[in-house]
């Protein structure tokens, strides 16, 4: 099968990525924990909006928020395992500026993964089972590919959804390929 998984907010720990480097900084005490919301960003920090914290992401004369991210526990590893019998596709939006920095982080977490698409519209990636976070995109996803298992992986940012198997972690994301969608 063709698996569609996200990167940031599912393999990659974006919310804790920045926040780290955001209190770097910026000398500030903000916990990844206190992100509840998908643009969330615009809520906890100095930035007036989303734009600000964006361009600040792009990182300047360093690296871009997106190249030293960490891998969430199990991530890699369930990758691997499921890389044997399925093919990973990953499917991730992405702003211009951060895609050479994508591919050196799924290079250096060694992804087990031949295809990448970077996209904001993840539906028109073909895929029989799609994993993501991001609310906006669940939705697309399900509404466009009904004919594929969409699952949402649970996170404060996102709700469940009708028709969407809700996945809490990557133990489970498995046995769910692997069971078939038993």
């Amino acid at each position: 099968m063709r698996l569609g998984i996200d990167l940031d907010g599912v393999v990659a720990d974006f919310n804790k990525g920045w926040v780290d480097r955001y209190n770097a900084e910026f000398g500030a005490s903000l916990s990844s924990e206190q992100i509840t919301t998908w643009d969330a960003a615009a809520d906890l920090t100095h930035f007036d909006d989303m734009s600000g914290f964006w361009r600040w992401a792009e990182g300047g004369d360093h690296a871009s928020i997106f190249r030293n991210l960490e891998t969430y526990p199990g991530a890699v590893d369930a990758l691997g395992r499921l890389s044997r019998n399925h093919e990973v596709v990953i499917i991730t939006t992405k702003p211009g500026w951060a895609v050479h920095d994508t591919f050196a982080w799924i290079a250096e977490h060694r992804i087990p993964t031949r295809e990448v698409h970077m996209t904001d519209t993840k539906w028109r990636v073909p895929c029989d089972v799609y994993l993501d976070d991001a609310p906006h995109q669940i939705l697309d996803i399900h509404r466009n590919r009904p004919e594929a298992v969409t699952c949402r992986f649970v996170r404060p940012w996102n709700a469940p959804v009708a028709g969407v198997r809700d996945i809490h972690d990557w133990d489970e994301f498995v046995s769910l390929v692997e069971g078939r969608f038993c």
